[in-house]
């Protein structure tokens, strides 16, 4: 049997390479084969930090009866979600469809056209609660494409009619303004969860899009709501066991309301979020606790995602072995009262059972607690607190650890370089801004291709075969214009232009209409177009978002009426569905507040120019860009390094801001406080 995976740049496939299943990697091969043979194709799509799909895996497709039977009668054909989005985004869209529900692993039945015609997630080895084993759905499809084959044709067709006629009402009649603006916040507060923060019920997500609206809404409109719920929630998530209290970084999710029981996976996308909300919370009120979580969530990702080439590994895994060579799910986390003794004696144990709310019934599994910080622990003994911390760190160390995918997915990447940055910046850690620059620096080197087309993976410095998606370019292109305003380096401006062009060629439709994939891109059954923000930002919003940072930097009326047509789909969808749409409303605050156009020129090195640049990085206004470089003499705007720059000259021989806003500009300024006003005042 050939072993198709054992070249794959994702771990998922390559967990996959030594199955007895003949394993087809998303090939126009494998649907060549399916026609040779007149055999349907079995379709499975995971991701290597999904515990489900272990479970799937373990039981079914190392099974060597199971694989006999799949090989005989199926082309069967693995995907990693990650590094495919597109193919998961569109039969997941046929599986939610047909079935009212979806998720990983994916099970899907293809014909030889992948025309999809059957469909389920997880099938278990034998009968249970309802569902069907596996083998008895195997040999169900086969029976119908054998006995039934033109009901199979028929089911195929319809669904495949049904979802090309799904067209996306985007807006398309303007942009967002106050009023969708004031009824997403209404909305939201109809889904806030007073009590425990969040929004919503269990399984409760964290909500970094929602959260930087909230704030960018407060630093605008001055609502005093939209910063309470926001500074609560992430006080809430920071207190609870979703954040590694040891470790720093956020697992996933909470399975319950209260945020105490994450699962367990850690994502570099949820980390890289949340990272820059914490050290924008912290802009914005100074919290000592949003301080410290940005920071963890820094180190935590450069300690443990970081790759050999400076990118970012995508995902922990939730499992790991619990010392008896049973992988379990949190293993690496949790604690008993006992274990705690083990470590630290039976004072501190008990300090730390009270302090971290370890119990004897335990808040998870077997007797286990996940660590949180429960409310009201009143005075502590910092250094004790610290010194119970370090050992218990050390101690978990010594466990045996999560598996790491360590994938390269360059959206994620883009994420995560504008966290870095940008909490450098504000920290005063420039370890940070170089981690992001060296990232930055991965992406254009391996990932980005001399007609700035992206590819969506790479692993351990070898590019993968997938295509970016529009994400990718957004994301990617966000990082960039943070690393940029950051650093003083017009490079990273260039690129992200490079990148953005691109989103004009080729991701652009009708209207302002976006599509997640490019026009040469491999057609699907459907071309994929999803709007929402659900755990990071669609690639149409992150796409907004760029677009309109990119225009405020160059005056590019293009790119600024890309923008705005792609705001349509939120002016739509804000005021119906807020918590799905949440970075697309942060930036139609950016939108509505201009953005404004920070310049700061002077002598590099020079204490005066650092002051302004760091107190312009520092200002809330929505969106705002900022530019920091010498002064350029009087050339056009197209020849200096940041055409905001250009023709800005030092004001009486020293440093100074300008800042401008809707084709108006203000009188240049040297006086640090003179600019924080200027990008505080609320108009």
């Amino acid at each position: 049997m050939s072993n198709r995976l054992a070249d794959a740049t994702s771990p998922y496939l390559l967990q996959h390479a030594d199955n007895p299943v003949d394993w087809w990697p998303w090939a126009p091969e494998a649907f060549a084969e399916a026609r040779r043979r007149d055999v349907p194709v079995l379709l499975s799509v995971g991701y290597s930090a999904c515990h489900w799909c272990h479970v799937m895996a373990h039981e079914s497709f190392e099974d060597e009866a199971t694989a006999a039977y799949l090989n005989a009668h199926f082309v069967s054909v693995k995907v990693d979600r990650e590094e495919r989005p597109d193919v998961d985004a569109v039969y997941m869209e046929a599986v939610q469809a047909a079935t009212g529900q979806g998720g990983w692993p994916m099970t899907v039945f293809l014909n030889a056209e992948g025309e999809p015609f059957y469909f389920g997630t997880y099938f278990p080895p034998a009968p249970r609660n309802g569902m069907p084993s596996f083998r008895q759905v195997l040999e169900g499809v086969n029976s119908a494409w054998t006995d039934r084959r033109e009901e199979v044709g028929a089911v195929a067709g319809r669904i495949v009619a049904e979802l090309a006629g799904r067209s996306l009402a985007h807006g398309g009649g303007g942009t967002p303004g106050e009023e969708e603006s004031a009824r997403a916040l209404l909305g939201l507060t109809r889904d806030y969860d007073e009590k425990y923060g969040g929004f919503g019920g269990a399984p409760k997500f964290p909500a970094s899009m929602v959260v930087e609206f909230l704030l960018r809404h407060h630093a605008r409109t001055g609502a005093e709501g939209a910063l309470q719920m926001a500074s609560d929630t992430c006080e809430a998530m920071a207190r609870g066991g979703i954040y590694d209290q040891l470790g720093g970084g956020f697992a996933r999710y909470s399975v319950d309301r209260e945020w105490v029981v994450p699962h367990f996976e850690k994502m570099l996308y949820d980390n890289a979020l949340l990272c820059r909300t914490y050290a924008r919370l912290w802009r914005a009120t100074g919290s000592d606790l949003a301080r410290r979580v940005a920071l963890e969530t820094a180190d935590f990702m450069v300690r443990e995602l970081r790759t050999a080439e400076g990118g970012f590994a995508s995902a922990l895994d939730a499992d790991s072995d619990d010392g008896t060579g049973k992988h379990v799910e949190g293993a690496y986390y949790a604690w008993t009262p006992a274990q705690l003794s083990d470590v630290l004696g039976e004072a501190d144990a008990e300090f730390a059972a009270r302090y971290y709310g370890v119990t004897e019934e335990g808040t998870f599994e077997e007797g286990a607690s996940v660590l949180q910080l429960p409310q009201g622990e009143g005075v502590v003994d910092a250094a004790r607190v610290e010194s119970v911390r370090q050992r218990l760190l050390a101690a978990r160390d010594t466990r045996p650890r999560p598996e790491r995918d360590d994938k390269i997915v360059a959206a994620w990447n883009g994420l995560a370089i504008a966290a870095l940055a940008e909490t450098g910046a504000y920290f005063e850690r420039p370890d940070l801004v170089e981690r992001a620059t060296e990232a930055a620096d991965l992406l254009v080197r391996v990932h980005m291709d001399e007609t700035a087309r992206l590819a969506r993976t790479s692993k351990d410095g070898r590019v993968g075969a997938n295509a970016g998606v529009l994400e990718d370019y957004g994301d990617v292109a966000e990082g960039f214009l943070a690393l940029a305003a950051v650093s003083g380096e017009g490079v990273w401006l260039d690129f992200a232009g490079f990148l953005l062009d691109t989103v004009l060629a080729q991701f652009t439709g009708e209207g302002g209409a976006l599509y997640d994939t490019a026009h040469d891109a491999e057609p699907l059954i459907r071309r994929p177009q999803d709007p929402t923000d659900n755990a990071t930002p669609s690639g149409w919003t992150s796409a907004a978002g760029a677009l309109l940072s990119y225009a405020a930097h160059t005056g590019s009326a293009a790119h600024r009426t890309a923008a705005e047509g792609a705001l349509g789909v939120v002016k739509a969808l804000g005021p119906r569905a807020p918590r799905f749409i949440g970075w697309g409303l942060a930036v139609a605050e950016a939108l509505l507040d201009g953005p404004r156009e920070v310049a700061v020129v002077g002598p590099r090195g020079d204490a005066a120019t650092a002051e302004l640049h760091r107190t312009a990085l520092l200002g809330t206004a929505p969106g705002a860009v900022v530019a920091v470089g010498e002064p350029t003499g009087q050339e056009a705007p197209g020849e200096a390094e940041f055409p905001l720059l250009a023709g800005r000259p030092l004001v009486a021989g020293r440093a100074a801001a300008y800042v401008c806003r809707a084709f108006v500009c203000s009188a240049p300024t040297t006086e640090v406080d003179v600019l924080k006003q200027e990008l505080t005042v609320r108009v």
